[in-house]
């Protein structure tokens, strides 16, 4: 798996097409999607038009997508899947994840897709499945080459133990919040232990947030001090000091831009190495400030409790 792709959230999918095909001819090889971002037709419509023209072959690509909260019993598993790698327009995913460990009430994809966290009447409805009977389901999609590896997401470390207590193939992925203001080494730690990758999704912190309106007022990590400072040093942008920060470490980034030159510098990010006391004060920025949290939708989606 590629220690720097891009990911597909919050991309629109009027131009997520387009996006994907920049991105790809960029230099970028892994794609990180999920059912839930809505735009995974319009990703493989950019997939298969980079293939078309010569610019890569499938089997370059890692492509990564998630299995959404509503369709974690057995049998919903294999049929959201196949469903997913219809709209990507590919035969087999490279990594799939459980985009969280919440299971949520079964909204059938004909009456609405992406289901999102809600049912029709705005509430949120649990549903009783275990996280065992969702990864067993997961583990048949290896075995009918569906997916070649499988992953967690949004997974503390207890509950991690917990999969590998019955798991056949164990989790190869772990996908988390992971910036300076939220370093998790603990977790980190435990999953360099465990030989699962670490994959970190808003790199930036708070940047991602501000269009939603939840980034809690917290300052920029692009506009931070510590990382202006360090990035004038280098000669890099802010985006590349935050990412290095994480490579340098083995862990993996897929950071998003819809502007090119930024999406060019991204993935040129490990061009260069922070020094061990410039890592520290990235990390020593850790205020453990968790901006995608369930709990602020639902108090009884408290995962990370």
């Amino acid at each position: 798996m590629p220690l720097v792709g891009f990911g597909l959230w919050k991309v629109t999918k009027s131009t997520c097409a387009d996006t994907v095909y920049n991105a790809i001819k960029a230099g970028y090889r892994l794609l990180d999607g999920a059912g839930d971002y809505g735009n995974e037709k319009e990703a493989g419509e950019g997939v298969r038009r980079a293939i078309a023209d010569g610019l890569v072959r499938r089997e370059d690509l890692f492509i990564t997508s998630k299995l959404w909260n509503t369709f974690h019993a057995h049998d919903h598993v294999k049929q959201i899947t196949k469903m997913q790698l219809g709209l990507w327009g590919v035969d087999y995913f490279d990594l799939f994840l459980i985009h969280f460990p919440i299971a949520l009430r079964y909204v059938d994809p004909n009456h609405r897709y992406p289901p999102e966290w809600f049912g029709d009447d705005g509430k949120v409805y649990l549903q009783n499945t275990p996280m065992s009977e969702t990864w067993g389901a997961m583990e048949e999609l290896v075995d009918e080459g569906l997916t070649k590896n499988i992953g967690l997401s949004n997974c503390q470390g207890s509950l991690i133990l917990d999969v590998l207590r019955y798991a056949k193939y164990e989790p190869q992925v772990l996908q988390v919040e992971l910036h300076p203001y939220l370093t998790q080494e603990a977790l980190v730690k435990l999953c360099k232990t465990l030989n699962i990758a670490v994959t970190a999704y808003s790199s930036f912190g708070p940047q991602s947030y501000v269009e939603l309106g939840i980034d809690k007022g917290t300052p920029s990590l692009l506009r931070h001090d510590v990382t202006s400072t360090i990035a004038t040093t280098h000669g890099k942008t802010e985006a590349q000091v935050l990412l290095r920060w994480a490579t340098q470490r083995g862990i993996a980034v897929i950071p998003k831009s819809n502007n090119q030159g930024r999406l060019v510098a991204n993935l040129d990010c490990n061009s260069f190495d922070l020094s061990e006391s410039e890592l520290s004060a990235l990390s020593a920025l850790n205020i453990n400030l968790r901006l995608n949290d369930p709990a602020d939708i639902d108090g009884r989606l408290a995962i990370f409790a």
